[in-house]
């Protein structure tokens, strides 16, 4: 007789111990997130060299659009933006990027937005700009790069000059 009344109340707190549909899917939630977490890797940061003018002549890089540099006086540019293509160097190299149709249209028909396949581009630019020479404007600019994922692997503010 005692056997059925421990059986018994084995079975009734076994029945206690289950969790709610709700506790069931807050935990299957919380496992699902944890896993995801684990297989994606962190952001790698990238690096960018800047895109001298030999590298300008050698790539045929000579024509209209914008070109982004860390500073007003800066020589070199980090990036420059055309009608068909945008460009940056990284690893000594010259890296094309496919201009994003969809983004906004900048300055000489450049956009803000380009992608490659190792990040996209977005060069911001601020205000109206200023008048430095015949044809060319600089406006206060940050460039930034974005992985698959959409996270920030570079950003810089500079300027941005546009013109031919």
């Amino acid at each position: 007789m005692r056997a059925p009344i421990l059986l018994l109340a084995l079975t009734v707190a076994a029945c206690g111990s289950e969790p709610s549909p709700e506790e069931k899917a807050a935990s299957d939630a919380a496992a699902s997130a944890e896993i995801r977490a684990a297989n994606v890797p962190p952001p790698i940061p990238v690096t960018l060299e800047p895109i001298a003018y030999s590298d300008i002549e050698a790539n045929d890089l000579i024509g209209i659009g914008c070109s982004f540099a860390l500073a007003r006086n800066a020589d070199a540019a980090m990036a420059v933006t055309m009608v068909e293509a945008a460009y940056v160097k990284q690893d000594n190299e010259i890296q094309r990027l496919a201009p994003d149709m969809g983004s906004a249209e900048m300055p000489f028909g450049t956009r803000s937005n380009y992608d490659g396949t190792r990040f996209g581009l977005e060069m911001t630019m601020r205000g109206d700009g200023e008048a430095i020479g015949g044809e060319t404007t600089l406006y206060d600019a940050t460039l930034t790069l974005r992985d698959g994922r959409d996270r920030i692997v570079y950003q810089q503010d500079g300027v941005a000059r546009c013109g031919s």
